[in-house]
């Protein structure tokens, strides 16, 4: 493990995350901090000379619709159903004082 974690890293990552860790806790923490870390650096070997940099995985296209109006002005037929109106809208009771 090329990668050693300190006690310290282990205490001060702690303290970030609001966490209260057992001493056999800090310890497998501190392996597995080590094993990411070597991942980190055997992926580093690769050669990612010819890959073009991306910000996704899959192609993003624009999946938004264009804003259209596919309705008419259907006021009347609307405020046909209520039981009262007032001006063209709807006539409620008072709710507030």
């Amino acid at each position: 493990m090329a990668n050693i974690i300190s006690d310290e890293t282990i205490e001060y990552v702690g303290i970030l995350a609001k966490l209260e860790l057992s001493d056999e806790e800090k310890e497998a923490a501190k392996k597995d901090m080590g094993r990411m870390l070597d991942y980190i650096d055997k992926l580093n070997e690769l050669d990612t000379s010819g890959v073009e940099p991306m910000s996704h995985v899959f192609p993003v296209t624009n999946v938004f619709r264009e804003d259209v109006v596919t309705n008419r002005d259907e006021r009347d037929s609307i405020l046909a159903n209520a039981p009262e109106q007032k001006d063209g809208a709807f006539k409620v009771p008072k709710t507030v004082e």
